[in-house]
């Protein structure tokens, strides 16, 4: 049986380690000396993106990340252009040997879900695992688990669960009514996690074959306490883990979750803005004689410190 997507990328934990290099990248990252030296803001970034990509599968760093993780807003904000940019770097990431997560958040009724699955999951958009939205209800994630079928591409997705937005406690913490309540003091992210449990069981009983479930879910590194519960919670679903990093999240609480299941750990800016914390690459900044080589190469350091210190916390635990 042809492998899915979340099975490939739990594969590829386990070679490289649970880094995730997050390509969220907006022309701001890049010094405007770098920026003047291309023909538009998105095509500078384009070959930034595929600067990272190379250090990070070849040469003497090979193996930094698991995978790569691409969040569509900002290619979005460069228009038709950007969104070019956004197709060009999936692929790029595809064509890297990686899977590529594209972080596009969606959730809606009916069609409108099926549009997103359809643009998501083929065509000049593919990807192979998408993030969704849960919050307008389970309905909204039926056509995201058709392309987790076999004959579908066995597509995989991360469901919302607890973000690593200090907003998130004003609708993922609410406790549910009495009322309609399945336990005391349940949560809306309790109900969310309920469902991811129930979805990978009806996937197992229609893919028994399966190595594993393609569904994971969001959870962020901010909390050490909501980190312990829901991996204990969860312990049979892979979690895809943003906040390390510039968000503030620490190695230790990612490598809490990374037990059991375990998942992949997302560092987006803390990357991507390496260059900007080498204070001889700052000189070269106000000197105007940095290249898009140095801040990439800054990048690809930075991806070799965070997996080797997100592998040393994991390893504290055992």
């Amino acid at each position: 049986m042809k492998m899915n997507s979340m099975n490939f990328l739990r594969e590829m934990v386990e070679k490289n380690g649970p880094l995730c290099v997050g390509l969220d990248t907006t022309p701001e990252y890049l010094p405007e000396s770098v920026l003047a030296s291309f023909d538009s803001p998105a095509t500078a970034v384009l070959a930034y993106n595929k600067a990272i990509i190379e250090r990070i599968v070849s040469g003497e760093s090979s193996g930094l990340a698991a995978c790569c993780k691409v969040q569509i807003a900002y290619y979005e904000a460069m228009g038709l252009e950007g969104m070019d940019v956004y197709s060009q770097t999936l692929q790029l990431v595809r064509k890297a040997g990686l899977p590529v997560i594209a972080d596009i958040k969606r959730g809606d009724i009916a069609d409108t879900a099926k549009a997103y699955a359809k643009a998501h999951f083929s065509g000049d958009f593919e990807a192979d695992i998408i993030t969704v939205n849960p919050y307008m209800g389970f309905d909204t994630l039926k056509p995201f688990a058709e392309y987790a079928m076999p004959e579908k591409g066995g597509k995989g997705f991360f469901v919302l669960l607890r973000t690593s937005n200090p907003g998130m406690v004003d609708i993922e913490k609410l406790q549910l009514a009495s009322t309609v309540a399945k336990f005391s003091e349940e949560c809306v992210l309790d109900r969310v996690g309920h469902e991811l449990n129930r979805l990978a069981q009806v996937f197992k009983e229609f893919c028994p074959e399966a190595l594993c479930s393609p569904i994971g879910a969001v959870v962020g590194c901010t909390e050490e306490s909501d980190a312990k519960v829901l991996r204990e919670a969860y312990p049979e679903v892979f979690f895809l883990i943003p906040g390390y990093g510039a968000q503030g999240g620490a190695a230790r609480i990612a490598a809490t979750l990374l037990s059991k299941a375990g998942g992949t750990v997302n560092s987006s800016r803390g990357i991507l803005t390496a260059w900007k914390k080498d204070e001889k690459l700052v000189a070269k900044v106000k000197a105007r004689t940095i290249t898009l080589d140095d801040i990439a190469d800054a990048a690809g350091q930075a991806a070799f410190v965070a997996k080797n210190d997100l592998l040393e916390a994991k390893k504290s635990l055992n």
